[in-house]
């Protein structure tokens, strides 16, 4: 891996478990796969923090407070570089959705065709790209991050929303 990539990468990733109150099987599944996959291969290049000298590699910490998304960014010695608040009212929609599909999806595994699997999959992954490209457009001049790494930043959101 060039050297880029192994400083401009999130090394380690912790959900605030004060904000998660429930979670299923399942949805344990998708955060364990998300942070899982995340680790393994992200990009992810807080502007501030590198501008100011940090290269990385991060730690992130995501908790939900007050309806804002705050994203605590730290160096591999726990030291704070800065913390992003993101308004959320822009993802209720989206994450609604991706519950909604994801309920849908849990169900069809367990009574439905391939084929229908199949159609309600596809539905799951457009709303999932959907939300995705919008926290690009959110983490736009705060973080530079790929598709893929957006994407399982999403997963992990979604799971701090659980509420039971």
């Amino acid at each position: 891996m060039p050297d880029a990539l192994l400083t401009w990468r999130i090394a380690h990733i912790a959900l605030d478990e004060d904000t998660i109150l429930w979670r299923s099987a399942d949805i344990e599944q998708e955060r364990r796969v998300a942070i899982y996959d995340l680790i393994e291969d992200n990009s992810f290049k807080p502007v501030r923090a590198a501008a100011a000298g940090h290269n990385g590699p991060y730690k992130l910490q995501l908790a939900v407070r007050d309806g804002r998304l705050s994203m605590q960014i730290s160096d591999t010695s726990d030291q704070e570089l800065e913390t992003l608040i993101l308004g959320l009212a822009r993802f209720r929609r989206p994450i609604r959705d991706y519950f909604a599909i994801c309920d849908s999806y849990y169900q069809a595994i367990r009574k439905s065709t391939a084929a229908e699997i199949e159609t309600i999959d596809m539905a799951r992954r457009g709303v999932h790209n959907n939300a995705a490209e919008l926290l690009l457009e959110r983490l736009d001049g705060k973080v530079e991050t790929d598709f893929a790494t957006a994407r399982r930043l999403f997963t992990l959101i979604c799971v701090l929303h659980i509420k039971g």
